[in-house]
């Protein structure tokens, strides 16, 4: 979800040596800005090769031994469920980190973040309305789905990737 802190998770993960992979930060580069440059309407559809993209380069990490972080919404079990093959077939150890953010705090990042969407890959300009309605399609992890619920803390989150890996080289994290 939007606003929900995974790009500052993944920032410190990156700081601590995962390589970090930005679908968002990608859209940006290569075609600008949700809307003003682009259509709304279109979001999926660029955004497809793009993930294509970042699967191959997390893939081929991965297959290197490399410890990784993707940053990204990882929105239906469906998607999760890919996401963990990729990571567990090039050798990872896949850890979903669920950030469980009250709507009220993600509207007031968005709408600081909403100032810098000019300039800001992370900073894709939304609305209240756009918030809501994106919550109503974002399906949290249940217990069929093996994840660490973020405390707020990134060293808690690097206390839990150390320990799934501990038990098998590699990892996705």
């Amino acid at each position: 979800m939007p606003g929900a802190g995974k790009t500052t998770l993944a920032r410190r993960l990156a700081a601590a040596g995962y390589r970090r992979f930005c679908p968002d930060e990608e859209m940006f580069r290569r075609y600008g800005r949700y809307g003003p440059d682009f259509p709304r309407g279109e979001f999926r559809v660029r955004e497809a090769p793009v993930l294509e993209d970042i699967s191959a380069e997390l893939r081929a990490a991965l297959e290197a031994g490399h410890d990784a972080v993707v940053d990204h919404g990882f929105w239906t079990p469906e998607e999760r469920s890919m996401w963990r093959t990729l990571a567990t077939e090039a050798g990872g150890v896949p850890v979903l980190v669920y950030l469980p953010v009250p709507h009220e705090v993600r509207w007031a990042r968005v709408e600081q973040r909403n100032a810098l969407a000019d300039h800001d890959a992370n900073s894709i300009e939304f609305s209240q309305e756009d918030l809501l309605r994106f919550a109503g399609r974002f399906q949290p992890p249940t217990a069929d789905e093996p994840h660490i619920v973020y405390d707020g803390h990134p060293e808690s989150v690097l206390a839990e990737l150390r320990r799934a890996c501990s038990s098998k080289s590699g990892g996705l994290h």
